[in-house]
């Protein structure tokens, strides 16, 4: 390593120290951090203020302005020695390596703690999320309509929440596509827990990201400023399921004013997890049924996305299931149509097609077995394909 490079990067170490200084200041958020650099030219310059000429550039609390005056570094050394560890990286917002979309927004972090490569950052987005409790219909849609879309070269974005979130990520590593999972903790902690499998793979073939300092616990206000930043990297957004009121109508309405794309799938009138997509949709959404759909409307911002880079691994994955080349018996079929696309009881559908109910409850299950429908509360039945 020649002087000037040793020279440069011992600078870059310094910034960065001070700038996880400053990200840990009580009452600084995102505009407020962005506000001090641009006063005072760097991190290093806001610690080199006076108290005065704090107070005049951000209007600090005094909370704050103690803080400045002692920082806490034995804090801010734990982040550096998370960042000397393999994999990991920091990127400040003055750096080349920043994501130019999350910097459109009007309150980008001011630093961003990765955890793989951040090279997926700079990416072609397309954020999927939806409801933490979904139907087994909508799971199969989120990591459908994922590994679709990874196919042609998006980079698929979540936030690593139970649910949608999970099989979106899951359906873009099953198509040997990448993934970028925005995380509401620090880097050094999984939630839930039970994702810390998927985590890993998320590492391998993406990367974690996190506004968040190392150690930071999964306090509930940090998941909407997490969805802002999922909305921000993304070229648009894809609600799959999601109640009227819920952290996916966050994200999308976040889209929606970041000035990104929106889509929104519908479902049935009688499904709670359609009523938030709906919602969007009334508010201007695009109505998607197919990850052509979404292709088609991406178009016009990246003309040139690829190929599936592996058209048998896309081909097995398609956005709407493909329907069995064996044909169902004739008495099945028309069960089916009987069924329509609403839930039904067994009541409903012995008064629609003259059936036993024995007869019925035998048929149903063959039917459910094939994934033909899914079975409900209150002993429902709704078609799915």
């Amino acid at each position: 390593m020649t002087d000037s490079t040793e020279t440069t990067a011992v600078g870059r170490s310094h910034d960065i120290r001070y700038a996880l200084a400053l990200h840990r200041t009580p009452k600084i958020g995102a505009r407020r951090f962005q506000q001090l650099i641009d006063a005072f030219g760097s991190a290093t310059g806001v610690f080199t203020a006076t108290a005065r000429q704090l107070r005049a550039a951000a209007e600090l609390p005094d909370e704050s302005l103690s803080y400045l005056q002692n920082p806490d570094w034995d804090a801010v050394n734990a982040d550096m020695q998370w960042f000397a560890q393999p994999g990991n990286h920091i990127i400040l917002y003055a750096d080349a390596s920043y994501p130019p979309l999350l910097k459109e927004i009007h309150d980008p972090p001011g630093l961003l703690f990765v955890h793989g490569d951040p090279d997926y950052l700079l990416q072609p987005q397309l954020a999927i999320v939806g409801s933490r409790n979904p139907s087994r219909d909508g799971l199969a849609l989120a990591s459908e309509f994922a590994a679709y879309l990874a196919g042609y070269g998006l980079t698929i974005t979540s936030g690593l929440a139970s649910g949608i979130d999970g099989a979106a990520h899951q359906g873009a590593i099953a198509a040997l596509g990448s993934t970028v999972a925005v995380m509401g903790t620090g880097l050094d902690r999984v939630y839930p827990a039970s994702h810390r499998m998927l985590a890993h793979e998320i590492a391998v073939n993406g990367a974690l990201v996190s506004e968040f300092s190392p150690g930071t616990a999964p306090v509930a206000s940090n998941f909407p400023r997490r969805n802002r930043i999922i909305s921000g990297l993304s070229l648009g957004t894809l609600v799959v399921e999601a109640a009227v009121r819920s952290g996916s109508l966050i994200t999308a309405r976040a889209a929606r004013d970041q000035g990104r794309e929106v889509f929104a799938i519908p479902g049935s009138l009688h499904n709670p997890l359609a009523r938030g997509c709906h919602a969007l949709i009334r508010e201007g959404a695009k109505l998607v049924e197919t990850g052509e759909h979404i292709l088609e409307e991406l178009a016009a911002i990246i003309p040139h996305l690829a190929s599936p880079s592996d058209s048998s691994a896309a081909s097995a994955i398609p956005v709407q299931r493909q329907e069995e080349t064996a044909e169902l018996a004739s008495d099945y079929v028309q069960l089916l149509d009987f069924m329509g696309y609403e839930p039904v009881t067994v009541n409903q559908l012995v008064g629609r097609s003259g059936l036993t109910p024995q007869e019925l409850s035998s048929m149903l299950l063959v039917l459910e077995l094939d994934d033909y429908l899914v079975s409900g509360a209150g002993g429902t039945y709704t078609r799915v394909r």
